[in-house]
């Protein structure tokens, strides 16, 4: 048999800590050192991750620099290729949720020829052009998100941004999805990316801010590089009523969405 003891009363913390003077010496002195080491310990995690934090953002503006420069030429034929072939604009802006919801613009070339006044709208596979299939299926439409990354928007690797209409539709555990920052590639992206049902996806990005370590961020992109080579899980053409949502985000959202790039 067991008696809770509660004492109550105007004198009960007086109480409570005479009983506590009169506990043995060793164990008063367990019960401090315990404490301290929990708290020294707590500090040490987050002093470790804010550290981590702090390296992972220097990575990106380091990458994000470096391969502005590299692949400039790419970026400048395909610049120039997007103006003669599609007309301008030549990149593609929409406001995406950033780190803990916030907005930003995310840029990606245009791969879909804007609708014509006063004619019907038509569907994604009727305005997507030559070149934007070519784009979506090397993923070089994706290389203008460098600027967002050097701008602070985005990381080089972290959950893919996502619509903004999908913020109130996320359960609890999926908005964790934006407790990092978005990536231009991420733990979805490498283990099934346009195949993955699109819970699935929230699912690894939630796996992700869990499991974050800067040795899987070097993993993402070392395989992000081989599915880039090997042009693996990409479809350079899904309309938006083609992805696999769930019941809560199917509702008016396909509508709202349509045509966009």
């Amino acid at each position: 048999m067991v008696r809770c003891y509660v004492p109550y009363g105007g004198q009960s913390y007086e109480y409570v800590l005479g009983c506590v003077r009169r506990l043995p010496g060793g164990a008063l002195q367990r019960l401090r050192e315990r404490t301290g080491r929990r708290r020294r310990r707590g500090a040490a995690v987050t002093t470790h991750r804010n550290l981590a934090l702090a390296t992972k953002r220097g990575m990106d503006v380091a990458g994000a620099a470096l391969g502005i420069v590299v692949l400039s030429p790419v970026l400048a034929w395909t610049s120039l290729a997007a103006l003669i072939t599609q007309g301008p604009p030549i990149l593609f802006r929409h406001e995406r949720p950033g780190l803990v919801g916030r907005p930003f613009t995310m840029l990606k070339f245009r791969t879909m020829r804007p609708p014509h006044r006063g004619r019907a709208r038509g569907t994604d596979r009727q305005r997507i052009t030559r070149l934007g299939r070519l784009l979506r299926s090397t993923s070089i439409d994706e290389l203008p998100e460098l600027w967002n990354v050097l701008r602070g928007d985005m990381s080089l690797v972290g959950p893919r941004p996502l619509l903004a209409e999908y913020l109130d539709r996320y359960t609890p555990e999926e908005q964790r999805r934006h407790d990092m920052r978005p990536g231009i590639t991420g733990w979805a992206a490498v283990n099934g990316r346009h195949t993955l049902r699109f819970e699935d996806r929230l699912v690894l990005d939630v796996w992700y801010v869990d499991n974050w370590s800067l040795w899987l961020d070097l993993k993402i992109l070392a395989l992000t590089v081989r599915q880039v080579l090997r042009r693996a899980d990409v479809v350079t053409m899904q309309d938006f009523a083609e992805i696999d949502f769930p019941v809560r985000f199917r509702t008016d959202l396909t509508e709202s969405a349509a045509g966009r790039g």
